[in-house]
């Protein structure tokens, strides 16, 4: 699907930024109770597990629309919400519902963890090595967002690197409308 690998990070931010946009429509449209807060995406690196992680502060997501999303690769969660959403202004950046899946080019293992915005939802913890096999599991994720941490290859270890990843941040993510903190830093 992509022969650059470092494209990964642009597309987690990316759905970082669609599932902020999300929120803010559920939030006009009155299915959410409460305040959205500021949105922000946090990129956390730990040079020492070979690890990057992409969080945002968004609509996050249940079991279910794990399992039709995350499982159900070429199945975009960005176009249902275009044709439900379809006469806001908003515009979500993803379609395909493929970017997320560029992550396994770098990864030994990718693991989502989120709690959806929905009333009484209970978060989740989804983790996979790149093989059809993956697990599925209750998490004790306390605020409402998504977080996803990908554990790197050994040949892949630079995406923890903090200069690398605020070079392409710099390169891919400058103009998103959305603050992107690198390990606190703006």
């Amino acid at each position: 699907l992509y022969t650059n690998h470092e494209i990964f990070l642009r597309e987690l931010i990316s759905n970082a930024v669609d599932a902020i946009s999300k929120l803010k429509m559920a939030s006009l449209s009155g299915e959410l109770n409460g305040e959205i807060g500021e949105p922000e995406i946090n990129i956390h690196l730990n040079e020492g597990k070979k690890q990057i992680s992409v969080s945002d502060n968004g609509i996050g997501m249940t079991a279910e629309e794990i399992k039709k999303y995350i499982n159900q690769v070429a199945f975009s969660s960005a176009e249902d919400f275009i044709q439900k959403y379809q006469n806001q202004e908003n515009k979500l950046i993803g379609h395909f519902g493929l970017g997320f899946y560029s992550c396994f080019m770098v990864a030994e293992k990718v693991e989502i963890d989120t709690l959806s915005y929905k009333e009484g939802a209970t978060p989740v913890h989804w983790s996979c090595d790149g093989s059809p096999e993956f697990k599925l599991e209750e998490s004790d994720r306390q605020t409402r967002g998504t977080t996803i941490t990908v554990t790197l290859l050994d040949e892949e270890k630079e995406y923890a690197e903090q200069q690398r990843i605020r070079q392409l941040v710099t390169t891919y993510c400058d103009f998103m409308p959305v603050p992107i903190k690198l390990d606190g830093e703006t």
